[in-house]
C-alpha cells in the first residue's frame, strides 16, 4: 500500500492506531464537561448522557472543517515533516503520541480534568525542541505556537469570568418564582420540570457539538501529521483539486507583489519578501508538471506545499505590516488568492475525518465515571443547580464554537471547569469552590505543558536514536 516497504507500512498502522487511541482517549478524557450537568441536575441517566453525548461528538468532527487541524499540522515547520529518512518522521509521531496518551491516561486515573489540548500542543512542542537540540535549527513555528498558546491561556479566564456575568444576568431579569425554581439544588432523584430539562440537555447536545467540532479536528491534525510526514507523496497535497485554480491564484500573488515598496521593507520582511518571490518562482515551474488528471508528480507535492505555505504565510506578515502601503483592495485580493491556494494543502481526507469520529464518539461512551465526580461534586462545595449547569455549559459551548471558526484550539476542559467554578462563585463567592480541588486541578494544568514537553523531547531523541 501507498507502495511502501513492509516496515514502513506497519509503523504507519501503528501511529495511525495511536492517533485513534489518542482521540479514543480524548473522548472519555473530556466527556464529563458535557454530561457532568446532566448527571447531577437528574436530566439524563448516566448511561443516556454518555450515548447521548457520544453521537454529538461524533456528529461534531464530521462538521468540523480543517482550520484547528492545519493549525495543528503547521504547529511545527515543514522542513521537520520532510526529513529525507522516513524513520526520523515516525520517531517524531510516535513521541509525540506516546507522550500525549500517557499523561492523559494519567491525569485521568487520578480523576483530574486536565486539558486534552494542552498535553497535544505541549507533545508537538516537546519534538520540535528535540529536533532543536539534534540538529541546532529552529523547529518549532512561534508564531503559531504563540497564538494557539494565547488562546489556551484567555479561554478558561473567559469561561470563569461569562459564567459570572451570566449568572449575574440570570438572577436580575428572571422573575421570583423562576429564580428560585433554577437556583435550587436539584433533589434526589427527581426529573427536573420538562423545560429545564430541555434547557439543559441543549446545552449538552452543544457542548459535544463543538467538543467533537474541536477537539475532533486536532485528532484530524494528528493524522494528517503521520501520512504528511510518513507518505508525503501521496498527502502532502489534495490530490483532487483542481491545480488550474492554483496557477491562478500564484498568479494573481505573482502581479500584487510588485505594488510593495520594498526599499522601507525592514531587513526581516524583505527577506520575507525575497522568499516569497521565490517560491513564486518555484510554483510556476512545478505547477505545470500535472497530468492529464491534473495531479502533481509525487517527487514534486510536498515541494509545492512547501512554497505554498511559505507564499501565504509570509504574504499575510508582509499585507499587515505598516511599511506596506497597499490599499484595501490590494490586501482583499491578497487575502483572497492565499486563502485559495491553501485549499490545495489545507484539507483531509474523508476517511480520516470519520476514523477520528468514530474514535472520538466511541471513546465518549466509556471511562467518564472518574472526571464526572471531580466536575460535578468536588469543584464547588454545593450541590450544582440548574443555573450553575446551564450557565457554564451555555459559556463552554460558545467559546469552543467561536474558537472553531477562528481556527483555534481551545481546551474544553478548561473553559467548563472554569465556568462552573464561576458559576459557584457567583453563587456564594470564593469560599464556595473547593479549594483542594481546585489546587489540583491548577496544578495539571500548571505541570501539563512542561511534562508533555519534556516527555516527548525525550522519547523523540530516544527513538531517532533506535529508528
Amino acid at each position: 500500500m501507498f507502495g511502501l516497504e513492509t516496515s514502513i507500512f506497519i509503523l504507519l498502522i501503528l501511529c495511525l492506531s495511536c492517533a485513534c487511541i489518542f482521540e479514543f482517549v480524548n473522548g472519555f478524557h473530556d466527556t464529563a464537561n458535557a454530561v457532568a450537568t446532566v448527571i447531577y441536575t437528574n436530566s439524563l441517566k448516566p448511561t443516556y448522557a454518555v450515548v447521548w453525548a457520544g453521537i454529538w461528538n461524533f456528529i461534531g468532527v464530521l462538521f468540523g472543517g480543517v482550520a484547528v487541524a492545519m493549525g495543528i499540522v503547521n504547529l511545527l515547520p515543514i522542513e521537520l515533516l520532510i526529513d529525507q529518512n522516513v524513520y526520523h518522521s515516525v520517531a517524531m509521531i510516535l513521541a509525540l503520541l506516546i507522550s500525549a496518551i500517557i499523561w492523559n491516561l494519567g491525569t485521568w486515573y487520578f480523576g483530574l480534568p486536565a486539558s486534552s489540548s494542552h498535553t497535544l500542543i505541549g507533545s508537538i512542542l516537546g519534538v520540535g525542541l528535540g529536533y532543536m537540540y539534534i540538529s541546532g535549527k529552529n523547529s518549532v513555528n512561534w508564531d503559531k505556537a504563540q497564538e494557539i498558546g494565547l488562546s489556551l491561556l484567555l479561554s478558561p479566564l473567559a469561561g470563569f469570568s461569562l459564567a459570572i456575568i451570566l449568572m449575574f444576568v440570570l438572577r436580575r431579569t428572571l422573575n421570583k418564582d423562576i429564580r428560585k425554581e433554577i437556583f435550587s439544588e436539584p433533589e434526589k432523584n427527581n426529573v427536573p420540570p420538562i423545560w429545564i430539562r430541555a434547557t439543559l440537555i441543549t446545552t449538552c447536545t452543544l457542548v459535544s457539538f463543538f467538543h467533537g467540532n474541536n477537539d475532533g479536528q486536532k485528532g484530524v491534525g494528528l493524522v494528517m501529521l503521520i501520512l504528511i510526514g510518513i507518505t508525503p507523496a501521496y498527502f502532502a497535497i489534495d490530490a483532487n483539486h483542481n491545480i488550474q485554480q492554483t496557477q491562478t491564484q500564484v498568479s494573481t500573488i505573482a502581479g500584487l507583489l510588485p505594488k510593495i515598496d520594498t526599499t522601507v521593507l525592514s531587513v526581516p520582511e524583505r527577506e520575507k519578501y525575497r522568499k516569497t518571490v521565490q517560491s513564486i518562482a518555484n510554483l510556476k515551474q512545478i505547477l505545470p508538471l500535472k497530468d492529464a488528471n491534473r495531479q502533481l508528480p509525487s517527487n514534486q507535492r510536498m515541494n509545492a506545499r512547501k512554497d505554498i505555505l511559505v507564499i501565504s504565510d509570509n504574504v499575510k506578515k508582509l499585507a499587515n505590516s505598516e511599511a506596506v502601503n497597499l490599499s484595501d483592495a490590494d490586501k482583499k485580493s491578497f487575502k483572497t488568492a492565499t486563502e485559495s491556494m491553501r485549499e490545495l494543502t489545507d484539507y483531509s481526507p474523508d476517511w480520516v475525518v470519520l476514523m477520528i469520529s468514530l474514535a472520538l464518539g466511541l471513546g465518549t461512551m466509556v471511562g467518564w465515571k472518574r472526571i464526572v465526580v471531580t466536575v460535578g461534586e468536588k469543584i464547588g462545595k454545593q450541590h450544582l443547580t440548574y443555573a450553575q449547569g446551564a450557565s457554564a455549559e451555555l459559556v463552554a459551548a460558545t467559546m469552543i464554537g467561536v474558537a472553531s471558526a477562528s481556527g483555534l484550539p481551545v481546551s474544553t476542559t478548561h473553559v467548563l471547569s472554569s465556568g462552573i467554578a464561576g458559576a459557584m462563585v457567583a453563587s456564594k463567592g470564593v469560599k464556595n469552590l473547593q479549594a483542594s480541588t481546585i489546587r489540583n486541578i491548577a496544578l495539571a494544568w500548571v505541570l501539563t505543558l512542561p511534562v508533555t514537553i519534556i516527555l516527548s523531547a525525550t522519547l523523540f531523541i530516544l527513538f531517532r536514536s533506535i529508528l
